[in-house]
């Protein structure tokens, strides 16, 4: 009942954030919009910055889950693998957290406490699934790990150049022409 509630909270917290940015929202001006008090996010949370690596990993573990989903399709090569996964993060409907990972992702690049320890964890655990994902499909595991590299910063500077630009049709060239060029 308990893991409910705070599913249910941080499934809230996460639309609202997505719909309005991080911000300069407070604890008890994200409990206001989502129906709650503040102290129900701290009980689940412990605090702010609890409440806002909560969502990135719950935004990231969504996405790693969505490229396992598609690479369970034993036929599927890397490069379609990679066009269905660009649609998926690239299209706002389907996805509209990337505002959010990038905000949040600048908090902990400058520094910022609360936002910091993602650091640690998210680009890791995307190289690891990719590696495995190229190493699965043949490719050596050294050649894998650094296109994997690539191919995650690739589409992290698409997204954001995305998001900046508003350039959708600009930013599926680049992604066609990086994936004929890394085939």
């Amino acid at each position: 009942m308990e893991g409910d509630a705070k599913a249910a909270l941080l499934a809230s917290a996460i639309a609202h954030l997505a719909e309005h940015g991080l911000g300069g929202a407070t604890l008890r001006s994200i409990a206001s919009a989502i129906g709650t008090s503040h102290r129900m996010l701290i009980y689940h949370f412990g605090s702010r910055d609890g409440l806002l690596l909560a969502i990135v990993r719950a935004v990231e573990e969504q996405q790693r889950a969505a490229m396992a989903e598609l690479a369970a399709d034993p036929g599927a090569s890397a490069p379609d693998l990679s066009r269905r996964m660009w649609e998926r993060v690239a299209d706002a409907r389907l996805h509209p957290h990337e505002r959010l990972f990038f905000e949040l992702y600048g908090r902990a690049l400058q520094g910022d406490p609360g936002a910091a320890p993602m650091l640690t964890w998210v680009v890791p655990a995307w190289l690891d699934q990719l590696t495995a994902l190229l190493t699965d499909r043949g490719m050596p595991v050294d050649q894998a790990r650094a296109t994997a590299r690539l191919g995650l910063a690739t589409v992290r500077g698409l997204l954001l150049d995305l998001l900046a630009t508003g350039d959708r049709a600009g930013a599926d060239d680049a992604v066609e022409l990086f994936i004929r060029r890394l085939t």
